[in-house]
């Protein structure tokens, strides 16, 4: 599995790019003696199907297959060899430890029932998991409950976490355009001044949360990225900001995309500009079906011990495609120690190599529980 999951971070594909590590799972999972394949599921995804036994009940078990558009920075001698692509938060780990479960269960069976391995693309746009469902992902290829996990880096190797509920946040993606009037840097006088504006905006949208959103709801605003027409000598016609927010549920959303379009139009009034604002809901909230969380947690008490379990972690404002899937049947997210490593999306990150035997016994073990030899898995 190291020697994989090495090879699957020298080779980081974007999403929907997948091609080659597609190309890898598959070859992995035909020799591991699994011949029910289809692929291009969502375009570069795969459904791999393991059935044991004359058990009704199917499991679905997830993995994310696409990197990030980062320059790696940690000189490992497997670090990408494609220049600004890299595996920045451990879908390399991820995939290597769903393939190792289908290695084992391939081998060892010790269920009764249907297995599905669901190798997703595009997770880091919030892309893939719908493309997915679109092609028959839970309704052709049907299943009663689906499992992922992530690796969280600070949390100890050996270690296990989620809750019941809602446990990870949805993303709203915004852009708002300034469009003023530009001209020689030495005549302001003469123009409406687009960067001016937009430093405005940015400046009055810190307010949205702190003014705008119950204190007792979890919401973030954050812009990130503005840019103007980088002319030294001219004052700029048009200017752009970039963000994104934070929530936990649709109310919420509505409430903070009304405040930004409210904040944008007024202030673009006051200084003579127009603008135009998209809102886009990329990521829906991700809300853990409470039995499927117990599911879980009784899994990794098995293999971590109890101790090392947390049922109760606080919720995250990151946000997860895996959302998607748990609107086409009841399921859990749950988080794994990735140890002492930089944070996820840094550019000197790196899946820790030991986290990958205990995520393989985790879904081994869910697998089993589930659907337990001799009897019906409810």
């Amino acid at each position: 599995m190291r020697d994989w999951r090495r090879h699957l971070h020298r080779h980081p594909e974007f999403g929907f790019e997948e091609q080659e590590t597609a190309r890898f799972v598959v070859e992995r999972l035909r020799a591991f003696g699994i011949d029910e394949i289809e692929t291009g599921i969502g375009g570069t995804g795969i459904v791999a199907t393991l059935r044991k036994g004359d058990g009704g009940r199917t499991l679905a078990l997830r993995a994310d297959m696409d990197c990030l558009r980062m320059q790696e920075t940690t000189n490992l001698p497997y670090a990408s060899s494609r220049p600004g692509l890299m595996h920045a938060c451990g879908h390399d780990g991820h995939t290597t430890i769903l393939l190792g479960t289908a290695a084992v269960l391939a081998s060892e069976g010790g269920f009764d029932g249907t297995v599905r391995l669901v190798f997703q693309p595009a997770e880091e746009w919030g892309q893939g998991m719908k493309a997915m469902i679109r092609d028959g992902l839970g309704s052709r290829l049907a299943f009663d409950e689906i499992y992922g996990l992530h690796n969280k880096p600070g949390l100890p190797v050996g270690s296990f976490e989620t809750r019941p509920g809602a446990f990870m946040g949805a993303e709203d993606g915004f852009s708002i355009v300034v469009r003023g009037r530009g001209g020689h840097a030495s005549r302001p006088q003469d123009c409406r001044d687009a960067i001016v504006c937009a430093c405005a905006i940015v400046g009055e949208l810190q307010t949205i949360v702190s003014r705008r959103i119950d204190p007792a709801e979890l919401a973030v605003v954050s812009v990130t990225g503005i840019e103007g027409d980088n002319i030294k000598n001219a004052i700029a016609s048009e200017a752009r900001i970039e963000g994104d927010c934070r929530h936990f549920n649709d109310d919420v959303s509505h409430q903070l995309e009304a405040a930004l379009r409210q904040v944008a139009q007024g202030l673009a009034a006051a200084h003579g500009c127009e603008v135009e604002i998209q809102y886009e809901r990329v990521f829906v909230p991700l809300v853990n079906d409470p039995a499927a969380t117990e599911h879980g947690l009784n899994a990794a008490a098995t293999v971590f011990g109890a101790e090392h379990v947390d049922g109760d972690a606080p919720r995250m404002g990151a946000s997860e495609d895996f959302a998607q899937a748990l609107k086409v049947a009841p399921g859990a997210f749950f988080n794994i120690g990735n140890g002492d490593s930089a944070p996820l999306h840094s550019p000197e990150y790196d899946f820790n190599d030991a986290a990958l035997v205990p995520g393989v016994e985790w879904f081994v073990e869910l697998v089993r529980n589930r659907l337990p030899v001799g009897q019906s898995g409810a």
